[in-house]
């Protein structure tokens, strides 16, 4: 899995993410049915390093990413709408593979997991019209050339990928930080249909200049 997280762009594919860098990678999973419960599921993957690094002085009761399905229930003990419905470890290489499904009850609960700061997602509408949005880049990158040559030539290999099951027909959008629409270079996207789905190369998300949301309209 080559699915690399940012920590100061995507905090709302998992409100741990923040803290880590390029030893992390995740993907995600959603389903939302017509009531806006639903599920999610997600695999990530931690250096055993880093793991090692949360067991020292005796603090293996805290590790900053849940690595274990105790870990897992208490980061969702703050949200009484979602439960663990599975959970799984596996070493892989030097890589600890976790993958985890819960369950939510409303969007608004979703979004909360997702998103602990509530600066990166919003969602909004009624029964006839629903809006989720995700902020992947604020934009304002860096303009030095030899820095951006150096994010593509590390971040390569990694991207960002979200599919969201809808409980109807559905429009994904992906804009600009002023609502327009842009293209991400080297992206795959299902832009129709009842599954949207979006992946983006690390290295754009990270040099983008003018931002780049992900809107889906159902």
């Amino acid at each position: 899995m080559k699915e690399l997280q940012n920590p100061k762009l995507l905090l709302f594919v998992f409100p741990f993410l923040f803290l880590l860098s390029s030893c992390l990678g995740a993907s995600a999973d959603i389903t939302i049915n017509q009531n806006g419960s639903g599920s999610i599921t997600l695999e990530y993957q931690i250096s055993q390093s880093l793991d090692a690094l949360g067991r020292l002085d005796g603090n293996e009761r805290w590790n900053t990413i849940p690595v274990g399905r105790a870990d897992m229930e208490r980061t969702l003990d703050r949200l009484p709408g979602m439960r663990l419905t599975s959970f799984s470890s596996r070493e892989a290489g030097r890589n600890i593979v976790i993958s985890a499904r819960m369950e939510f009850d409303s969007i608004d609960t979703l979004l909360a997991f997702m998103d602990a700061s509530g600066e990166r997602s919003s969602f909004s509408g009624d029964e006839y019209s629903r809006s989720l949005t995700f902020t992947l880049s604020e934009g304002q990158a860096s303009s030095n050339p030899a820095l951006n040559t150096l994010i593509q030539n590390i971040f390569e290999p990694y991207s960002i990928r979200i599919s969201v099951n809808l409980p109807r027909e559905g429009l994904l959008v992906i804009t600009d930080r002023q609502g327009n629409n842009t293209d991400v270079p080297g992206s795959e996207i299902t832009s129709s249909g009842r599954r949207v789905h979006f992946s983006f190369p690390l290295a754009r998300v990270l040099t983008a200049q003018e931002g780049i949301n992900a809107e889906i309209h159902w």
